[in-house]
């Protein structure tokens, strides 16, 4: 049993950011339905690369979930929904602010019918504001959140980070957390309630460390002047003989004095918190004397000591980790389709109710008449629904 058994979650988002929010309540007991659009779907099911067809995002994102194909587009579509939203805890969308009034199943509405709901919209600026109708991706809204402003080298161009920063630590986490607080506050008043979460707002409590510097003193951060940025050489990226690259966190005066103890330069040690020009001619020297060794012959030098030193890890050496393998951070599953497939683990380690892989991605509308029939419907009564469009005609593929 995992924490969240008995958790019933109506997921009506796509692609990324909602879905990694419902993964996570899937990996731990939710019991999530992917409400899709019939024939369709969520379009992460079709992107490349993809195994037999199966887009292998979907395979990894949308694992532990049900599909049902719901037309919401029609008046027999949302009456299904109604009922589905009457039995349920949560409901996550991620449409722009409007739709989900125009299709009558906005929050004012779904409460009228169970007022213990928990409501959740996630979208990327928010349900109030100038911008809150503006389309948008995670390059935009770590834009406007000053993110990317705090990316890249002196004097030099912002960088893209290569991970989803505002979709996933500044939408999926946050609305998780919402959603979670939310639930506890049912728990103890019985009273559902609606989260807006804007990915951008989100991003913006990423900045703690560069706003709270920036309130005190007034001085705007600059690319390449902070700590967290490369303005001391002991918080920076060096390159090896080898042409690969190694990192040094060695932020704490302990570790610097041991890094420099290790590479035989103990006169470095008073040059930690050094000035600016200190620092610049420090990291050329630093950046001379990585080349004279690859990253292997460093690795087995400093990353066992206390120095704060570690590879920057390609995804193949990732996954070949004996710390990620330990950790169980690469799993494996069956997928009828797509055969044996390889799994991200679960970042959270419970003593009790641990994270399980129980069902592989969904077919889309795998779970449809399956879930039609425990609300009552009939096979009959399914197949003209089928008919006229309201849900999809995809065959059930029955869970192994």
């Amino acid at each position: 049993m995992g924490a969240l058994s008995g958790i019933k979650v109506l997921d009506l988002t796509r692609l990324l950011p909602g879905p990694f929010c419902t993964l996570m309540l899937a990996d731990y007991g939710a019991e999530v339905i992917k409400i899709e659009e019939p024939g369709r779907g969520d379009y992460i099911r079709s992107r490349e690369p993809a195994v037999n067809g199966i887009g292998a995002r979907h395979l990894t994102v949308n694992r532990n979930k049900k599909s049902v194909e719901l037309n919401l587009k029609t008046e027999t579509g949302i009456a299904i929904f109604n009922k589905m939203a009457g039995e349920s805890d949560v409901i996550i969308e991620g449409f722009r602010p409007g739709v989900m009034e125009r299709l009558g199943i906005s929050y004012e509405q779904i409460s009228k019918i169970n007022p213990q709901i928990v409501y959740c919209s996630l979208t990327g600026y928010g349900q109030t504001g100038p911008y809150r109708s503006l389309p948008g991706h995670d390059i935009n809204y770590a834009g406007y959140s000053g993110i990317l402003s705090l990316n890249g080298e002196e004097d030099g161009r912002p960088v893209i980070p290569g991970v989803q920063i505002a979709d996933i630590g500044g939408g999926s986490l946050m609305a998780l957390s919402g959603i979670l607080m939310a639930l506890l506050y049912k728990e103890k008043t019985g009273k559902g309630q609606y989260i807006d979460v804007s990915m951008t707002d989100g991003a913006v409590t990423w900045l703690y460390a560069a706003a709270s510097d920036y309130f005190v003193s007034g001085d705007v951060p600059k690319r390449g002047k902070n700590r967290l940025d490369g303005q001391f050489a002991y918080y920076q990226l060096y390159e090896t003989k080898d042409g690969e690259f190694l990192s040094i966190g060695a932020s704490e005066r302990k570790f610097w004095d041991r890094f420099c103890e290790l590479i035989d330069r103990p006169d470095w040690k008073e040059l930690h918190e050094g000035k600016t020009e200190v620092q610049t001619k420090l990291k050329q020297e630093l950046t001379n004397l990585f080349k004279e060794r690859t990253k292997q012959q460093w690795m087995e030098l400093l990353s066992q000591e206390q120095t704060c030193v570690g590879p920057v890890n390609t995804l193949d050496e990732l996954f070949h980790d004996p710390q990620i393998q330990e950790r169980e951070m690469l799993i494996e599953q069956d997928h009828p389709i797509a055969g044996r497939i390889k799994q991200i683990g679960f970042p959270i380690k419970f003593s009790a109710t641990p994270g399980e892989l129980q069902t592989y991605a969904p077919i889309l509308g795998e779970h449809t008449a399956e879930y039609l029939n425990s609300l009552g419907y009939t096979e009959e009564e399914i197949r003209k629904l089928q008919e006229e469009n309201v849900i999809g005609n995809s065959p059930p593929i029955h869970q192994s």
